[in-house]
């Protein structure tokens, strides 16, 4: 099963980012920020820990305000750095546990978190400033990771105590999870800090202080201020240390502090902080029982022939394929497809048998294979197939024989003036 090793807590400036990139480690003003971050790589090389699950929160970069999700765990096998307005950052993209994201995701929402997920999106500094920091890049990061992004930017935000809780949740999943593996936590963000308005580079490092005091000893107590108390204290930016609630929720009651230090620079107060697990075993195997718990939505699913839920595993070895069939509801796009199939799909790089079931029209194999029917629908409108010839078509009927199953004889689709 795996195994919670231990939670860090660090600072997600952008400040960090940008003196790895131009060689500042050793500057009078930056060094004491690496010197801080050298028993954290040392517990990181010594512990190595197969995953990171890495709280952390989207600068609205990948994650913009038309669709803001307050919870949102990445499923995906690798993450890209993102473009911040500058181009990307030289660091090399770092792998997902996309099987651990899953297992996590199906656990919380059992749980009754409602989670967002997603794949094919870029990490900013959130995640990024601090690893490249952590951890060696040059010839690929050592570990893969578990995204986890909190919608901390438009409000109304998560409390305190629904971050701990999400956090102690966290737990059940991780420690159930079938597969042999540590598990670090690292939560960023913080400390005080405000960007903003007349009250821009408001710090407050004796809040700080207490605040990381509280987090290892006395983390409940934490979750009894409000954002607006944690914003008065700490900066409205600041107040994002919630998150760290997130990594505190999800290890042992008692834990011990094996580094600590804070530095304030500039804008930032920038913490470092190792809390060590004391988790017990219990003579009753509990994880059994969660396993049981996050099965029972779907138990007996799978003895309905001809179903194909539409899981995360399944949407993610499909993406390529959905992807474009999503296109299909851009005008520009449908041109195309109709004047140049070939191209596209070369260009989208499509796979052979992609390719094959679009030409065929093999809706059957297309369903089996992962897309979406919602997608096929579209599909189907752009290529003047209805919804009918799709449904007899994965019935292996003609659609004279399928009519006769329903009480009208209707033909329809979703094409609209096209």
């Amino acid at each position: 099963m795996a195994k919670i090793i231990g939670g860090l807590a660090v600072s997600h400036t952008p400040t960090i980012g940008f003196a790895v990139d131009h060689n500042k480690q050793k500057e009078q003003a930056w060094e004491p920020i690496f010197s801080s971050f050298e028993p954290m790589q040392r517990w990181l090389a010594e512990k190595k820990p197969d995953v990171l699950l890495y709280v952390f929160n989207d600068h609205v970069t990948s994650f913009f305000f038309d669709h803001y999700s307050t919870f949102a765990l990445g499923i995906d096998d690798e993450y890209q750095v993102a473009d911040e307005g500058g181009g990307p950052r030289d660091l090399p993209p770092v792998k997902g546990h996309a099987a651990l994201s899953r297992h996590i995701g199906t656990s919380l929402m059992s749980d009754e978190f409602d989670m967002s997920f997603f794949m094919n999106k870029p990490l900013d500094h959130g995640l990024f400033s601090p690893l490249s920091a952590l951890l060696p890049s040059q010839g690929g990061w050592p570990t893969q990771v578990v995204p986890l992004q909190i919608g901390v930017l438009q409000f109304p935000v998560p409390s305190a105590r629904r971050c701990y809780k999400l956090g102690q949740a966290l737990r059940r999943a991780i420690e159930s999870f079938p597969e042999d593996l540590t598990v670090a936590l690292v939560a960023t963000g913080g400390l005080s800090h405000q960007v903003h308005g007349e009250r821009c580079g408001f710090n407050n490092p004796d809040w700080d202080a207490q605040f990381v005091d509280a987090l290892a000893n006395d983390p409940e107590s934490l979750t009894q201020l409000t954002v607006a108390e944690y914003a008065q204290l700490g900066g409205m930016e600041g107040a994002e240390v919630i998150m760290w609630l997130v990594m505190r929720g999800a290890l042992s009651a008692n834990v011990t502090v094996t580094h600590q230090s804070y530095y304030l620079p500039s804008m930032t107060g920038i913490a470092t902080l190792i809390l060590e697990n004391h988790a017990r075993t219990l003579p009753v195997d509990t994880t059994a029982r969660h396993r049981a718990h996050i099965a029972q939505e779907l138990a007996g699913l799978e003895q309905l022939e001809g179903t194909y839920p539409f899981t995360q595993q399944r949407s993610l070895n499909a993406l390529r394929l959905n992807r474009f069939l999503h296109k299909l509801v851009q005008p520009e796009w449908r041109a195309r497809f109709r004047q140049q199939p070939e191209q596209l799909y070369q260009q989208e790089g499509l796979t052979e048998q992609e390719q094959q079931m679009l030409r065929d029209r093999d809706w059957r194999k297309l369903i089996q294979y992962g897309a979406s029917f919602f997608l096929l629908e579209k599909f189907g409108a752009v290529t003047g197939v209805s919804n009918l010839h799709i449904y007899a078509a994965m019935r292996g009927m003609s659609l004279d024989d399928f009519q006769k199953t329903r009480n009208q004889q209707v033909i329809y689709s979703v094409a609209g003036k096209e």
